[in-house]
């Protein structure tokens, strides 16, 4: 199967840029389960972006939403990926517009709501479930584009380069071997333009707020085949995830509560009923997340609480059902009244600001590899992301990543590719091996949320990377011996996108953002260190 442009993945960065892509060739967009499951459709809070003026909250500008980035970012943001992104935050909103999605609005004007970080309200918002609502329309976009197929249940196995088919003269990306996951049939889709839009890897943590889908598929693949990987250290932990006392294992705190809940006002008390966070920075619950989440893991350490709680009480009796219906809903589910009783909350991790090297158009070291979004490290979030960045940079990247490729990888200027070898089936595993599988996947993340959590120290990480390098063995067993089928291949990846966090972690000897160890907590700008990156 051949196409002029494959999309692996399906938020909000891979369906804007095969909706475009669409226009200039034909496009094949696989996703490895169905297509509105993704970190874009669980997306609650919403996207920031500055619009024009009459219609901007009074006193905002492009100029502040860049220094809030940067200041969130703790230094280590690239300020050309910055202003290339976030200045382009009127044209995405028009653009999703134009593609169906519907944002709250105020009158004739768009309710624009504030999270942490933020010095003013830019951030557009559908009730609480902004991410659903673009991803829905983006899909629906989708399905009537001519010349785009979507490939749902389709899971990339690993990226075809021809350095690997024996090229000496050219090492560029071909295509990717596909598994179709209702055969087990294992395909190869060709294409000289391949774009890595697989979101990030929260799944390797025993507590995220992340679908089961995000485990680090494309940064595993882009680092075997020779993209270069950075700042996978940097693992934004949500402050702010329910916390149900009479559940046990993950969902216990699955459930995210979105950043925008403080925005409208919301409190974070420790047990004794004190808005605590004051004591660690004097923006309170609204400081960026790297602190909160920072200030509720030392309150609970520090009370041997459970918890913190979330209070929205003052609010007007409706108004938490009003403007965030789904989260109000799902609480009363659990049994809690959020309008009634403070809302007990703890971290989880959340979003990846490493990933694979990229400029702001998404290119790569490897030619014809383009990451977009969440996998990708343009350097837009540096040691730590502003709230709500993230939809924007999917949407701005792709359009980019579009441009850049008609410019300079455009019909008839590469050479053919070299023979493809059709794939090589292992055998099928037997049913005790696929415990160890299971069990192994559970060890993972174990191991990251136990020695890899929001504070670190020198010897929690060489445990960690002690733990990987045997488990990674393992997979590599399972991989070689039997028949691949996603639980293998999402294992592989798991492992290597664990230990590319872990190494990232052990190099950067200082705190920064969401990278904090005790070994090392000072800020001295002596110690400071750039970019960490990891070279095939």
């Amino acid at each position: 199967m051949k196409a002029d442009f494959l999309v692996i993945g399906s938020g909000i960065a891979g369906l804007s840029f095969a909706i475009k892509a669409a226009e200039h060739g034909s496009v094949t967009l696989i996703t490895k389960n169905e297509v509105l499951n993704s970190n874009t459709a669980w997306a609650q809070g919403g996207i920031s972006a500055v619009l024009p003026e009459a219609l901007r909250d009074p006193g905002d500008t492009v100029e502040k939403h860049i220094s809030d980035t940067i200041d969130a970012g703790a230094g280590l943001c690239n300020e050309h990926a910055v202003r290339a992104i976030i200045g382009e935050g009127e044209q995405t909103i028009d653009e999703l517009v134009s593609w169906g999605s519907d944002f709250d609005q105020k009158g004739d004007r768009y309710s624009l709501g504030r999270e942490g970080g933020h010095s003013n309200r830019r951030v557009l918002h559908s009730k609480d479930t902004t991410g659903h609502e673009i991803a829905s329309s983006l899909l629906e976009t989708a399905l009537k584009t001519p010349g785009l197929t979507i490939l749902a249940d389709h899971m990339a196995i690993d990226l075809i380069t021809t350095d690997k088919l024996g090229s000496v003269t050219d090492d560029r990306v071909v295509g990717a071997y596909v598994l179709e996951k209702a055969t087990g049939e294992v395909h190869i889709l060709h294409a000289d333009r391949v774009v890595l839009a697989t979101g990030g890897c929260g799944k390797i943590y025993l507590y995220t707020t992340n679908p089961d889908s995000a485990t680090g598929d494309g940064i595993a693949m882009a680092w075997r085949a020779g993209a270069r990987i950075a700042n996978m250290e940097f693992i934004q932990f949500h402050p702010t995830c329910f916390y149900n006392p009479a559940a046990t294992g993950p969902e216990a705190r699955s459930f995210l509560i979105s950043e925008a809940l403080r925005g409208e006002g919301a409190v974070l008390l420790n047990d004794k009923g004190e808005d605590f966070t004051l004591g660690y920075d004097e923006r309170g619950s609204l400081a960026p997340r790297d602190i909160v989440a920072r200030s509720i893991d030392t309150e609970i350490k520090k009370t041997g609480a459970s918890c913190v709680y979330l209070d929205v009480t003052h609010k007007p009796a409706g108004f938490i059902a009003e403007r965030f219906p789904f989260i109000y809903r799902t609480l009363l589910e659990f049994g809690h009244d959020a309008e009634k009783t403070p809302i007990p909350v703890v971290p989880a991790a959340h979003y990846q600001c490493g990933g694979v090297v990229a400029k702001p158009d998404g290119s790569t070291n490897l030619r014809g590899l383009f990451v977009i979004g969440e996998a990708a490290c343009t350097g837009l979030h540096g040691a730590n992301r502003l709230a709500s960045n993230s939809l924007l940079e999917g949407n701005v990247m792709a359009r980019k990543a579009l441009a850049t490729m008609i410019t300079h990888l455009g019909s008839g200027k590469l050479a053919p590719a070299p023979p493809i070898p059709e794939w090589e089936h292992g055998d099928t595993a037997p049913p005790d091996e696929l415990v160890n599988i299971y069990h192994n996947w559970d060890e993972i993340r174990r191991t990251m949320w136990d020695y890899v959590s929001i504070v670190r120290t020198d010897k929690r990480l060489l445990r960690a990377s002690f733990r990987l390098r045997n488990l990674a063995r393992e997979v590599r067993d399972f991989y070689w011996g039997y028949r691949v089928n996603s639980d293998i291949l999402e294992l592989r990846n798991l492992v290597t996108a664990a230990s590319l966090v872990v190494d990232c972690a052990m190099q950067r000897k200082e705190s920064r953002g969401i990278h904090y160890t005790l070994d090392y907590p000072g800020t001295d700008p002596r110690f400071r260190q750039d970019t960490i990156i990891c070279r095939p």
